[in-house]
């Protein structure tokens, strides 16, 4: 029992940072249609992502840089 508690605590000390970065993640995507950017909080069906960022601010200003995103 000691052991599966030890191993337990381990496994979510490796996990629980991953979860972390994932939420709360900002994604500038490029709709293939209309070839607007945008920044969103998860991709949609028709956009391809262009970059994957820690917050909005940081996501906009990404997106002012693409040559893609200007138009």
């Amino acid at each position: 029992m000691k052991r599966f508690v030890i191993a337990s605590a381990l496994l979510v000390a490796f996990i629980a940072p991953a979860w972390a970065l994932e939420e709360g993640m900002y994604y500038v995507g490029l709709d293939t249609t209309t070839h607007k950017c945008s920044v969103m909080t998860e991709m949609k069906a028709g956009m391809k992502m262009m970059g994957k960022y820690k917050s909005k601010d940081e996501a906009e200003k990404a997106m002012a840089s693409m040559a893609e995103c200007k138009g």
